[in-house]
């Protein structure tokens, strides 16, 4: 029982240090120029930054192009599938649902904090595009990055929802790799 109690106990640390992480992030969203540059990556990775990137890959990218979209999009629906059920099913209480003084920049598009959908997709379709068109590089790494800060910054996610969609969308991004083979 011993052992129950100390992971217990170790669990409990580590929430209040992620709540804690969470809260300190989020704090710069005070910031003007924090806040609207977070805001915005974040709205694009809704899905617009996507979409556009697979209809100009497959309209201008040849066929390696129309063949990276096509993996895209199938990967984006697996993904989205997973994480809508992986939400339903952890049901995890987004911070701003659980702690005083976060300040929200950006409605959450749902209820629960894990993981976070927006880094899951984020990093599966990094993944998948750069296999396809390596020289993307430049511009998917960033943007994949500052969608995965934005919501912690914006007090939508907890570090963890965040490592946790990362780990998933590289996962799910190495099974959408395989159609582009």
């Amino acid at each position: 029982m011993a052992d129950a109690t100390g992971l217990a106990r170790a669990f409990d640390r580590l929430a209040g240090w992620e709540a804690r992480a969470c809260l300190r992030v989020n704090a710069y969203s005070r910031l003007d120029a924090v806040r609207i540059v977070f805001a915005t990556v974040s709205r694009l990775g809704d899905g617009v930054f996507w979409y556009v990137l697979m209809g100009t890959l497959a309209v201008v990218g040849g066929e390696r192009g129309r063949a990276t979209a096509i993996a895209m999009a199938a990967t984006g629906l697996v993904a989205t599938s997973l994480y809508k059920v992986l939400k339903r099913a952890c049901r995890r209480p987004r911070p701003l649902a659980r702690h005083d003084g976060v300040l929200v920049s950006v409605p959450p598009l749902d209820e629960f904090s894990f993981p976070s959908g927006h880094t899951l997709h984020a990093v599966s379709f990094t993944v998948v595009a750069l296999a396809g068109i390596s020289q993307l590089a430049w511009l998917l790494v960033p943007f994949t990055t500052l969608v995965a800060m934005s919501r912690v910054v914006l007090g939508l996610h907890y570090v963890s929802d965040v490592l946790v969609g990362a780990l998933i969308g590289w996962g799910l991004g190495q099974a959408g790799m395989l159609l582009l083979a």
